[in-house]
């Protein structure tokens, strides 16, 4: 079951919506079926499942494609993806506004607005972004060997991050589109709003994974013994006193990556309710200033993320593209009013 969190955000609102592995075959290893050597390599994998992997063209042999019976072989290295379980129900198209930033006869690339869920999950069968795509295009392709589909979706955002998107239309844009993220070649850039002021630019590397404390967040493990590795860049765009706006560029595309990496260098996201952020945590404490920062909470009761720029090899013509998105409306507001509160306390 998945876990719940506040507003409904089901905390599986994460980048990616693969499992995946890579797996070094043993100098000493005799000639084997990929999917009987995936089988005692993978815990708690069917067979079934790995054959519609392969059939899908999700499991690569030295950057190939390869079926189910092609024998391994010793040095050969094995890319395996998997798509992440997710509830039994059935899809139904819902008509709704779409930001549609650009369209093409293979990808859909959109806008995700503020307090929307992108796929249908508990607590939340309805009034997704899937939903809504479903009916504009009316069909999508779907991951091989999910118990349910997942129309055109290569990566997700949190419920209430916003910014851009790219759903797959086809069959093989699906798959390249995966390729492409798993191979970590996507360009991903985020805009924050953080506590504190940042000194520098830098990186943040630590394994992320459920907290072992509380299963509704992520936790960072810097020693690498316990979730999967991560690596945030991020670099300084402007100070504003007790706050930062920063650019972040995954490497990686883990759940609540950016929050959770922000949080664990005592840079909060500003607003964010599940990782420390919407209370004050750098500043002077008083009438003034606490009544400041309720107003702010009041109009960006979120997380100030923002997914502005997404780049990635196009499926149809092998070209790289690349899209930006403006700063949400609640998240420019803020920082104007940084702006102005810094003015006034100046004077």
């Amino acid at each position: 079951m998945t876990d719940k969190g506040e507003n409904n955000d089901p905390i599986d609102e994460s980048e990616e919506l693969f499992e995946h592995h890579k797996i070094f075959v043993d100098p000493g290893q005799e000639a084997l079926r990929v999917d009987k050597f995936l089988i005692s390599r993978i815990a708690n994998v069917s067979r079934n499942k790995l054959q519609m992997a392969a059939k899908s063209g999700y499991i690569r042999v030295d950057g190939e494609s390869v079926k189910s019976n092609f024998k391994v072989r010793p040095g050969q290295t094995i890319t395996v993806e998997l798509p992440q379980p997710v509830f039994e129900f059935e899809l139904f198209p819902e008509e709704m506004d779409l930001n549609i930033v650009y369209e093409d006869d293979t990808v859909l690339v959109l806008n995700k607005p503020t307090d929307l869920v992108v796929h249908p999950g508990h607590g939340n069968f309805t009034g997704t972004l899937v939903n809504g795509v479903l009916h504009h295009l009316q069909s999508l392709p779907s991951v091989a060997g999910s118990p349910t589909p997942r129309p055109g979706l290569v990566h997700r955002l949190d419920k209430d991050t916003t910014g851009l998107m790219v759903l797959g239309k086809t069959e093989r844009s699906l798959t390249v589109l995966s390729e492409q993220f798993f191979e970590r070649t996507v360009e991903r850039r985020y805009h924050a709003l953080v506590w504190g002021d940042v000194k520098h630019d830098g990186t943040v590397e630590g394994h992320v994974g459920r907290s072992r404390s509380n299963r509704t967040v992520q936790a960072v493990y810097p020693d690498g013994e316990d979730g999967k590795n991560a690596v945030t860049h991020y670099r300084v765009l402007e100070r504003l006193g007790p706050v930062t706006l920063i650019e972040c560029k995954l490497e990686t595309g883990r759940t609540h990556q950016i929050r959770v990496h922000m949080q664990h260098i005592g840079h909060p996201l500003f607003g964010d309710p599940r990782y420390g952020g919407n209370s004050a945590v750098k500043g002077s404490p008083g009438g003034k200033y606490n009544s400041f920062l309720r107003n702010c909470f009041s109009i960006l009761p979120r997380q100030a993320l923002h997914a502005k720029t997404l780049g990635f090899i196009h499926p149809g013509t092998g070209k790289f593209v690349s899209f930006e998105s403006d700063l949400p409306d609640d998240m420019s507001e803020i920082i104007e009013k940084w702006k102005v509160y810094l003015e006034g306390i100046a004077k």
